[in-house]
């Protein structure tokens, strides 16, 4: 399961039930995806077909929806 979080311009937030505890959040893009850990700081921990623009709009989008991310994590994980 992945549920969405958000969307955000040509970005969809979400992240899979059962991938790994720590708390990070997938970033969609038609062109592709990113995943980044929630930190602190937020940062990039992979990236897969985005340009140089297209994961600092990414991280710019998940810094911006943070509080919402980490409010869904809670929800769905507990905790």
């Amino acid at each position: 399961m992945a549920p969405t979080i958000c969307r955000d311009g040509p970005f969809r937030l979400f992240f899979f039930s059962r991938e790994e505890p720590r708390i990070h959040v997938h970033v969609a893009h038609a062109d592709g995806e990113a995943k980044f850990w929630l930190g602190p700081p937020v940062h990039l921990a992979v990236n897969i077909g985005l340009s140089a623009t297209q994961v600092r709009q990414a991280q710019a989008v998940v810094i911006a929806h943070r509080t919402e991310i980490e409010d869904a994590w809670h929800r769905h994980f507990g905790g």
